[in-house]
């Protein structure tokens, strides 16, 4: 190149790309170079595994007078190997949703951590460009998390996640959504409250768990809670997952239900963020973090 030619400038859709790699890399050399990062993507998740799988496997040998399940009074009734297989699809399942969540949510506190969201304020940098960076580093953390509790059901109580066909492909994609829908709400609380509102990162999806039916059907729960279960998006998500762990057909009420709530949400909690991020800039709320 010449020495008085100037580099070619890069035009807008490819300036933005460049921002959402950018911010992407940024947080994968953070999680590279912080092993102890590690234990949120693979030791929980692990644990969690070992903790249901064992359950399941227990109850299945219970229900089938103290046979292997899939033998003897287990395999007529069904019940114990059922609910082994309720409990390993539903782990999997929850931990798409939940790591999801707290990898989009982290990646922000990230910044709160360094001080540098002032840094981020200052740059030509997009809010739906670093939304989609931190996403795509949420995809690869969520990837590797559910790979490694995938293999693990697979390895130790041969639940192999596959069988459940092609209708997996829309309940993953709708549980990435809803993770991602949960996480903006929460960068938008922590943006308008501070470091105070850090805990509902890690506790916020919780007290959407036992609602979700991620085990269980919500018919199950108490009378008055039952209606609040049906609202969620997500209990309809895992009550499509588990029709097809019980080899049932795809069952596409509940995939409808569940796309039309998880859009509502989704399109709830984007506004939410615009709002909170809007009250954070226009109350000088940045100075919390600098």
């Amino acid at each position: 190149m010449n020495a008085t030619q100037a580099p070619e400038l890069r035009g807008p859709a490819a300036a933005s790309a460049h921002r959402v790699r950018a911010v992407a890399r940024r947080h994968w050399l953070v999680l590279r170079r912080s092993p102890h990062r590690i234990f949120d993507v693979l030791v929980w998740p692990v644990v969690d595994t070992l903790l249901y799988g064992s359950i399941g496997l227990f109850a299945a040998k219970a229900a089938g007078g103290g046979t292997e399940a899939g033998g003897g009074a287990a395999t007529e009734l069904g019940t114990g190997p059922t609910l082994a297989v309720f409990l390993l699809s539903g782990t999997v399942l929850w931990h798409l949703v939940h790591q999801t969540q707290i990898s989009l949510a982290t990646g922000f506190l990230e910044e709160t951590w360094s001080r540098n969201v002032i840094g981020l304020l200052t740059t030509p940098l997009r809010g739906w460009e670093y939304l989609a960076g931190v996403g795509l580093f949420a995809l690869v953390r969520t990837a590797l998390s559910t790979l490694a509790v995938a293999s693990l059901a697979f390895a130790a109580y041969a639940f192999d996640v596959t069988t459940l066909g092609l209708g997996l492909i829309p309940v993953a994609a709708l549980l990435l959504l809803c993770g991602w829908a949960v996480a903006l709400a929460v960068v938008g609380l922590v943006l308008r409250y501070g470091s105070g509102a850090e805990a509902l990162v890690w506790g916020g999806l919780s007290v959407v768990m036992p609602l979700s039916g991620v085990f269980y059907p919500v018919s199950t729960l108490p009378a008055p809670l039952r209606p609040v279960a049906e609202a969620l998006p997500t209990t309809h998500v895992f009550a499509a997952g588990r029709a097809l762990a019980g080899d049932g057909p795809t069952p596409w009420h509940e995939l409808a239900v569940a796309t039309l709530g998880t859009a509502a949400l989704l399109v709830l909690a984007l506004f939410f963020l615009g709002r909170m991020l809007a009250s954070f800039r226009r109350r000088g709320l940045v100075t919390r973090y600098s």
